[in-house]
């Protein structure tokens, strides 16, 4: 397919934008929370591939969707590109990033898959400019990278969802909870107060928090660990899922956060999904992960709740990392509502 047969332009925004909300938090080690301006119709969504490639074929479910919610697409150069695994080499990912935070037209940056490879450019990137005219960055999975990045440097919220290789091809056909998600993308970019209600699990920890929401990939947050990226915790709700990793492996992981102080200060947790491998036979691990996790955090009374609808998974809900929130988890029911 010509990539040119699908690429609209970039083009003047005539709507004015309200100014950058901060929020001064004495529960933020970092002082400030920064809210990207939400965004409106014909508002530009630029599209960028920062870790693995996809295709053009592959983009158009994302592309007709963002298309009929009204918002105008600008595609990157990494688009269509492949470098091995790669969408593109270390400096064409780069550089097409940093064209995309620098440019004051594009007000949200939506990554178009996840994979690997953030981590090759992150210390790469200048956020002069992004600090100066904030947005919303959009994505999960090896996105994490970037979510943890700039909650740790400076303060600006992001959007944890679905990216360009999740929309479903035929949204008829789309069961709900893939419906829903996507949804939630555009709910949270056009300010919408987020409030998900979801099944209790009896392994939970009850009780209420209220704080700002970080997390993401728990490989990915295990390892930024000492780097300019690694999260900080306190006083905040952490939220975490994976996909692919034996139970042992997610057990030495909450290991890492138990043992690097994320778990003594939290707010709360939220466990989300995990694609767990299957133990070899005679090496089975032992403990289920309800069970993993109750093990680090019984010293702790924050909420515990497992089974949110966030990971490698069609049930997978928009976040919007570093922004206030309060979970409550109760016998019969959970809810996780955004407080801004």
């Amino acid at each position: 397919m010509n990539r040119k047969k699908f690429i609209s332009s970039v083009v003047p925004l005539a709507a004015s934008f309200p100014g950058i909300a901060t929020i001064a938090s004495s529960e933020e080690p970092e002082g400030k929370t920064v809210i990207p301006s939400y965004l409106k119709k014909d508002d530009t969504i630029g599209i960028t591939c920062p870790a693995g490639f996809i295709t053009n074929e592959d983009m158009l479910p994302a592309v007709n969707k963002l298309t009929e919610w009204g918002f105008k697409i600008s595609f990157g150069t990494t688009v269509g590109k492949k470098d091995f695994t790669f969408g593109g080499t270390d400096e064409e990912r780069r550089n097409d990033f940093q064209q995309m935070l620098d440019d004051k037209k594009i007000k949200a940056i939506l990554c178009a898959r996840g994979g690997y490879g953030a981590v090759r450019i992150i210390d790469s990137l200048n956020f002069k400019q992004f600090e100066l005219h904030p947005k919303w960055i959009i994505g999960f999975s090896d996105i994490t990278v970037l979510h943890s990045h700039l909650n740790r440097n400076y303060g600006v919220a992001s959007v944890h969802s679905k990216m360009c290789n999740s929309f479903p091809a035929d949204w008829n056909l789309a069961e709900p909870v893939q419906r829903e998600s996507i949804e939630s993308i555009f709910k949270c970019l056009i300010g919408e107060k987020m409030t998900y209600s979801f099944l209790p699990n009896i392994k939970n920890k009850l009780g209420v928090a209220t704080g700002t929401l970080v997390g993401g990939n728990l490989k990915t947050l295990e390892s930024l660990a000492g780097s300019k990226s690694d999260i900080i915790t306190k006083n905040k709700i952490l939220f975490v899922e994976d996909t692919g990793e034996y139970l042992y492996s997610i057990d030495r992981m909450f290991w890492n956060l138990k043992r690097s102080g994320k778990l003594s200060s939290l707010a709360g947790l939220i466990v989300g999904g995990f694609k767990i491998k299957p133990d070899d036979p005679g090496e089975e691990f032992g403990k289920a992960l309800e069970d993993i996790v109750l093990e680090k955090v019984k010293e702790y009374d924050f909420p515990v709740a497992f089974d949110f609808p966030v990971g490698h998974q069609k049930y997978n809900v928009a976040l919007k990392c570093g922004v206030k929130h309060t979970l409550k988890v109760e016998l019969n029911s959970s809810m996780l509502t955004e407080k801004l």
